[in-house]
């Protein structure tokens, strides 16, 4: 005999309607990619830097508005790179670039503030705090210092030194305190013109906690860019139109994995 249902069929049925159409959410990841994570030579010092809020597996854009803050921190002194930005244009949506020059050894963070973007589909504000590193001539001291972010992960493996497969682990903290039970989304970026293919659209973004101490670990599978953001709720609200809203602050971290070729190996 079969079990009467509960719940009225039309009703019922445009909610799986709905929940299918929707499918999984994108991520959205603040992205500041350099064009080279690591400078040797003088003739190679010459870089940009790649500014844009994205979805970086599917190599999807949203608009970037001019953000709030660009800074270089080298020696752990900031500098601002908000006038040298330049407003570019990447599949449509709105972007920025920077050239820049390396003028001496040492560790290079360049780190991104954005205005707060409006999701409707969340309900709520997005501000990704966003840094990648550049080492240069052989000097990358200072990686496993926090640089006084609102948020932000700092490295507990050395950034400009992983390859593919290598555990990379990192420390989430807001207001300079860690965050416990925190979650970290993790997403590869397969660059220019190119988009990622996974199984299944639930396996496009990967997922871990941090620990009680605010720590994480996670191993690429694959080289280039991998983006870890850890994400916490603000401790405010912002305005949309009358209404007060939430507010989710994202640490963000891009840390490029080489691939691992044996036959470069030293001779004997």
């Amino acid at each position: 005999m079969s079990k009467k249902c509960n719940l009225p069929l039309v009703p019922a049925l445009v909610l799986a309607l709905t929940l299918l159409a929707a499918g999984p959410a994108m991520a959205h990841f603040g992205m500041v990619i350099p064009s080279a994570p690591t400078v040797m030579e003088t003739a190679d010092s010459d870089i940009s830097v790649e500014v844009k809020f994205w979805h970086p597996f599917e190599n999807k854009g949203m608009d970037l508005a001019e953000p709030k803050a660009f800074q270089v921190f080298s020696g752990g002194q900031p500098a601002d790179l908000l006038p040298s930005l330049v407003k570019t244009e990447q599949d449509g949506f709105s972007t920025y670039s920077l050239p820049y020059k390396i003028a001496r050894p040492g560790l290079y963070a360049f780190v991104l503030e954005p205005q707060p973007y409006w999701e409707p589909e969340e309900d709520k504000f997005i501000i990704h705090y966003t840094k990648a590193f550049v080492d240069a001539f052989g000097d990358d001291g200072g990686w496993n210092e926090p640089l006084g972010l609102k948020t932000e992960i700092v490295p507990l493996a050395k950034p400009g030194a992983l390859y593919a497969g290598n555990v990379f682990s990192g420390k989430l903290l807001l207001d300079g305190q860690p965050v416990a039970g925190g979650e970290v989304e993790i997403e590869w970026y397969p660059g220019p013109g190119k988009a990622g293919q996974a199984p299944f659209e639930t396996m496009v973004t990967q997922v871990v906690l941090t620990d009680g101490e605010g720590n994480f670990s996670f191993a690429p599978t694959a080289p280039g860019w991998w983006g870890f953001a850890g994400l916490s709720d603000a401790d405010y609200k912002l305005k949309e139109g009358t209404e007060d809203k939430d507010v989710e602050l994202g640490a963000v971290l891009w840390v490029f994995f080489h691939g691992f070729r044996p036959g470069l190996a030293a001779p004997e």
